[in-house]
């Protein structure tokens, strides 16, 4: 007797339907994408409001992040909130032996501290914020990248990353109008908020004139600049000036650089995502900077 297609295919959709929820349970118990509330309608969850935190208090979340964190001997660590299986993925070694109070929780216990959009992956971490780093030090690093005035927290992230990757000595930007330190952005960093310096200085014209006299040729990035960034770049000691995702850079910013630049894009698109735009402008001053050396 010929088996029945319709019985087959059902049999086959809940065989596969039972595997996708097995791996969607195991990400959830891992932390990795948010846990529903059985109690409530995912569409109200927007209704959750953040607790209140102290001005000298961080929370920092994601394996990457954390792990990072620990290991940067300026933090300084209140207290690790983490599910045993994110414990375990740390490896960070007995918790006894870790100077800092170990809490274990639940998935669902870091999703009503941190949102049901975080992806914090089974570990969140209560710390101080960083050192507040100033100008005058950076005067030895050859490459420096200044952000006037951008906004989203994930570029800034990403940016940092970017910014670690080809050596950078510092990100920074504006106290107004950009992210201060925070979950969101550690967590677009991916870690590279630990290794680099993140100084938010109040008067971005100010500090440009600063890094002039500490030797820094500064070039402002602008998709109708004059030139191509390549035959813009001069000197031994470089800072790159990146403007807002959609005003680009101000107009006092403008003057205050000693060049205006583009990136050389042949494509009818002619401007590009800020962290984008900033991983090439690092790429192509990096180049530069390895020429001056050889």
């Amino acid at each position: 007797m010929a088996k029945d297609p319709k019985t087959d295919k059902t049999a086959r959709d809940t065989h596969y339907a039972t595997l996708r929820r097995q791996v969607r349970d195991g990400k959830r118990e891992r932390g990795e994408i948010p846990t529903p509330d059985p109690r409530k309608d995912r569409r109200k969850e927007t209704d959750w409001t953040p607790p209140q935190l102290a001005p000298d208090q961080v929370r920092l979340y994601g394996l990457h992040t954390v792990r990072a964190a620990i290991d940067n001997p300026e933090r300084e660590l209140i207290k690790l909130s983490v599910t045993q299986n994110a414990l375990v993925r740390l490896e960070i070694g007995p918790v006894d032996s870790l100077g800092f109070p170990v809490e274990i929780v639940t998935p669902q216990d870091l999703d009503k501290q941190l949102g049901p959009d975080a992806i914090h992956q089974g570990a969140m971490l209560e710390t101080r914020p960083l050192p507040v780093r100033r100008l005058e030090a950076l005067k030895d690093s050859p490459l420096l990248l200044v952000l006037d005035q951008v906004t989203d927290p994930h570029n800034v992230g990403a940016i940092m990353r970017t910014a670690v990757a080809f050596g950078a000595g510092a990100v920074i930007t504006t106290m107004r109008h950009s992210p201060t330190e925070s979950g969101v952005l550690a967590k677009s960093a991916s870690g590279a908020l630990e290794m680099i310096p993140y100084i938010q200085i109040t008067n971005l014209s100010d500090a440009l004139g600063e890094l002039h006299k500490l030797g820094f040729f500064t070039v402002g990035l602008d998709s109708e600049g004059p030139a191509p960034l390549e035959g813009s770049l001069t000197g031994d000691k470089v800072a790159l000036v990146l403007g807002s995702e959609g005003k680009g850079l101000r107009q006092k910013t403008r003057e205050t650089v000693n060049a205006l630049a583009r990136l050389d894009m042949p494509g009818e698109i002619k401007s590009l995502n800020v962290s984008n735009a900033a991983a090439i402008a690092l790429y192509a001053t990096r180049q530069h900077l390895l020429k001056r050396t050889a």
